[in-house]
């Protein structure tokens, strides 16, 4: 899903907090039934002492009893006596219960002694008689609560209230206990939650980040050190899974060179055979052709054999001094003829393998000498690359061909001369020499004729 972040980082956290959030919505009910208990508390205590003081005023004087509830009617405290319980049956809710229990709480504590009391009916109501919702209990505007009460007298007769109680007045608005309880309870949560994931997350997921990073370099450097074996249990199980694979594929690499330089040697006695029985002819022009194919035989033998070892690097890591490696090549060419302009510096050293890196920018500069003309090798340090770009101006390459002339044993017939050329392998070499040292050779035409040829290598940034 394009939703959910590419890491694994990314994912457990999201899942971790959003399930946070989920569970604290769910349980958002809660403050609700709190502010709907909070806001009936007051109405509940006031209807309650005043049956209090009644239950007291006709236990005192039973006879004046009819008198003082009638001289206590009021439109908001409406009293009827009656001599039986009301027969209307009663389902309230574990809210309207916890209030009822509160009603006689508050009586017996004032009065003394238990009272029979049943709550038959509750609402609460805004300021217009309307049913009070979420908005009305956030709101600022007074809450009633409507209460429906049985209460039996001392003298054994029923009470029936129909009462109406306003919340009263508060020091803290419902608007400000919201943003309060969001606050504190949602945000800390969720800021206190986060922080534990991401180190939680980070924690959890580092043996796999250093798995994902030796995965990365061992296509680079076959012989990097294989992975420590420590952390939970299926950590060290990848870990060891990993370093037998590196094994194997080093046993791999290294049986399959050995095969190769078994049948190269194979080949150069029947070949140095062949060149003897050649001598032996008499026809010249027969003669002449099989020594070509001889000599392309043995080229084509020892370009494999070279191919294939380029992969397997077999010297140490070191720092290599690029304008000293470039200046050797340089002269090197000199000597047989050849102009090589260098332009640049390199600021500091490169980490690498010096002979290696030598022979796959070697290949390149032969191929530009050999192809074109005006050959310049060009410098570009900065702080997090290093880039040696050796441009010619020759025929170049086709576009459509640029990625493919860096196959293995692909050449080019129209812009490459392939009497002079080799077997299309040592593009090929260079590229897998670069990729051994965190770089990448990439090919480019140039505007007015030539090609291009960019190795460009990562610096490490220290922090």
């Amino acid at each position: 899903m394009r939703l959910l972040p590419r890491s694994l980082f990314g994912r457990l956290v999201l899942i971790l907090v959003s399930g946070m959030l989920a569970a604290q919505a769910l349980t958002s009910s809660i403050w609700y039934d709190m502010r709907h208990g909070q806001v009936l508390e007051i109405p509940t205590r006031l209807i309650a002492i005043r049956l209090a003081d009644v239950v007291r005023l006709v236990h005192r004087d039973p006879q004046q009893a009819d008198l003082l509830i009638t001289m206590l009617d009021a439109p908001r405290f409406h009293l009827t006596l009656s001599d039986q319980a009301s027969s209307t049956s009663r389902a309230i809710s574990d809210s309207d219960q916890a209030t009822e229990r509160l009603l006689n709480n508050v009586i017996s504590q004032k009065v003394g002694s238990a009272q029979s009391l049943h709550l038959l009916q509750l609402s609460l109501v805004d300021a217009d008689g309307h049913k009070a919702g979420l908005s009305t209990l956030l709101g600022s505007r007074p809450v009633v609560g409507q209460f429906l009460i049985e209460l039996r007298l001392p003298d054994g007769r029923w009470l029936r209230v129909d009462a109406s109680e306003e919340q009263g007045w508060t020091s803290t608005s419902p608007m400000d206990l919201l943003f309060d309880y969001v606050m504190r309870i949602y945000l800390l949560r969720v800021v206190v939650l986060v922080l534990i994931a991401l180190v939680a997350v980070r924690l959890a997921i580092r043996p796999l980040n250093a798995l994902a990073k030796a995965a990365e370099a061992l296509g680079r450097d076959i012989q990097r050190p294989p992975l420590a074996v420590d952390g939970p249990t299926e950590v060290r199980r990848a870990a060891q899974a990993f370093n037998a694979m590196q094994q194997r594929l080093i046993a791999n690499i290294a049986e399959r060179t050995r095969f190769l330089a078994a049948i190269s040697h194979d080949l150069r006695s029947p070949i140095t055979r062949l060149r003897l029985r050649t001598e032996m002819l008499d026809d010249n022009r027969t003669k002449e052709r099989f020594r070509s194919d001889l000599e392309e035989m043995e080229h084509m033998v020892s370009s494999t054999l070279d191919f294939v070892s380029s992969g397997e690097i077999n010297e140490k890591r070191q720092n290599i001094d690029i304008n000293a490696l470039l200046q050797s090549l340089q002269a090197d060419l000199q000597d047989i003829g050849e102009t090589v302009i260098v332009e640049g510096r390199a600021k500091q050293p490169l980490p690498g393998y010096a002979r290696s890196l030598k022979r796959g920018v070697q290949n390149v500069l032969e191929n530009a000498v050999r192809y074109g003309c005006e050959v310049v090798v060009r410098i570009e340090d900065q702080a997090d690359s290093l880039k040696i770009v050796i441009s010619d101006r020759g025929p170049g390459i086709p576009q459509e061909q640029l990625e493919q002339v860096i196959e293995p044993f692909y050449r080019v017939e129209g812009s490459r001369n392939a009497e002079t050329g080799g077997y299309g392998l040592g593009l090929s070499i260079a590229h897998t020499i670069a990729s051994a040292h965190d770089g990448r050779l990439s090919l480019s035409n140039r505007e007015g004729g030539g090609l291009e040829a960019t190795f460009e290598f990562q610096r490490k940034v220290m922090s």
